[in-house]
């Protein structure tokens, strides 16, 4: 729950407390959202109400056995002074039944309604981008590591670290593309800035990076003035819609950026992609689709109440459908379904062990619906509901998609490379090469 649903929220708590005349208290929802009786005050407790059916049972329900059972269990919990929470019981007892109804729709309905604007807008799609990715950079560095990526990692064993994994869906990525120094790169969804970062310091492009998340953008400005690469990679906090149709690259990249972009939009996507895309370039797509068997997520599944709103898991047919109505040539599908489970593994892990920290930077709330949520895909994933996808897309110069007859480059850096038209190297030259 973000941002224009809250005053309407503070507003319903306030008349539901008016003429309450006992010790200062504030109340706290499940997403952390707060409310304070008397803002000039330091309240005594704190009433945290850890999920709506505890909501339910303060406004619909409450009695003595009704709330102390929903404390018994945890559903309510009381941070401070437990004397002075009685005053605060005694005052809803004896507010009417209908207020207290329709003060609980009201405050469910906003809650529910996080987004607002028609789907897939520029000004929804910020919010959605927003509710999950602007958290503290702290929640986020103790288990994703000194890489800060937040994508399926690439593992060589189970037993390889994940900041080695990371590193090497990084390279793999700049070597599918076949990124080369001084090539104009962009990378649509930057997150954090990792693969910029990596583009510019091992691939000496010059590399750009865009992203709907504030808090983001500004994180990648400080990690790229910290490594010392503001002369070649960049950000901005802008749309995919919004870029500017006279720029050109050699290479681009998205990375979990189109499961936000919408089955509508996907045609307009990668027809954006593909006129930003010189002739003979490549565009490579990494996304999460669902399998043909596994029915799209309604509006009521967890993940898009509380995780992702508006996220869209398409099929990988309807993907790259879209990519061939753009004009796109698909010349490389990759599923790293088992990567994400292991990396899913690894954040849950490090999730545990980190929870005491993580708990100084987002209520516990929102720590355990990132838990769950990441626990449960990590279980689609090997269930095969959903799998991930690197697609790589050609946009043919006049025919010629100026890409090597084989892929050897790609898991063998030191391979020559063999394009179309040429001889092959003989031993010695290879030698020569190496």
């Amino acid at each position: 729950m973000t941002g224009s649903p809250h005053p309407r929220i503070a507003a319903s708590l306030t008349a539901l407390f008016r003429g309450y005349d006992g010790p200062a208290f504030a109340i706290r929802l499940w997403d952390g959202f707060t409310w304070s009786a008397s803002p000039a005050a330091a309240p005594a407790c704190t009433i945290v109400a850890c999920s709506p059916a505890a909501l339910r049972i303060l406004l619909l329900h409450p009695s003595q056995l009704t709330l102390g059972e929903a404390f018994l269990h945890r559903q309510i919990d009381v941070e401070g002074d437990l004397f002075s929470v009685f005053d605060v019981a005694e005052h809803l007892v004896r507010r009417p039944l209908p207020l207290r109804r329709r003060i609980l729709r009201s405050i469910l309905a906003l809650s529910h309604s996080i987004l607002h604007g028609a789907m897939h807008s520029r000004r929804r799609d910020r919010a959605s981008i927003a509710y999950h990715y602007d958290q503290p950079l702290d929640f986020f560095r103790p288990w994703l590591g000194p890489t800060l990526v937040y994508s399926c990692a690439c593992f060589e064993s189970p037993s390889d670290s994940l900041e080695d994994a990371q590193e090497r869906k990084l390279d793999l990525i700049c070597r599918k593309l076949r990124l080369q120094p001084n090539e104009r790169f962009l990378d649509i969804g930057c997150g954090w800035g990792s693969l910029i970062l990596h583009a510019a310091a091992r691939r000496h492009a010059d590399a750009y990076g865009i992203t709907l998340s504030r808090r983001q953008a500004a994180a990648v400005e400080q990690r790229i003035d910290d490594a010392g690469l503001a002369h070649t990679c960049h950000v901005r906090f802008q749309d995919y819609r919004d870029l500017d149709p006279a720029q050109a690259f050699d290479k681009i990249a998205s990375v979990g950026m189109s499961e936000h972009v919408g089955l509508r939009n996907l045609p307009l996507y990668f027809r954006i992609a593909h006129r930003l895309l010189r002739p003979g370039g490549v565009f490579l797509n990494h996304a999460i689709a669902r399998a043909s068997h596994s029915a799209p997520r309604g509006t009521d599944s967890f993940i898009r109440r509380y995780v992702f709103p508006d996220g869209e898991l398409v099929t990988v047919t309807q993907l790259m459908a879209a990519a061939e109505s753009a004009g796109f040539e698909v010349r490389d599908i990759e599923n790293l379904r088992e990567h994400y489970e292991l990396t899913l593994r690894c954040w849950v892990e490090r999730l545990r062990r980190h929870q005491t920290t993580l708990l100084r930077q987002v209520p516990e709330t929102t720590f355990r619906i990132w838990l769950l949520y990441m626990a449960g895909c990590a279980a689609a994933f090997r269930r095969a509901d959903i799998g991930v996808y690197q697609v790589l897309l050609s946009r043919p110069d006049r025919g010629s998609s100026r890409l090597p007859l084989t892929r050897a480059d790609w898991y063998h850096p030191q391979h020559p490379l063999v394009m179309p038209g040429e001889s092959s190297p003989t031993p010695a030259d290879a030698l020569r090469m190496r």
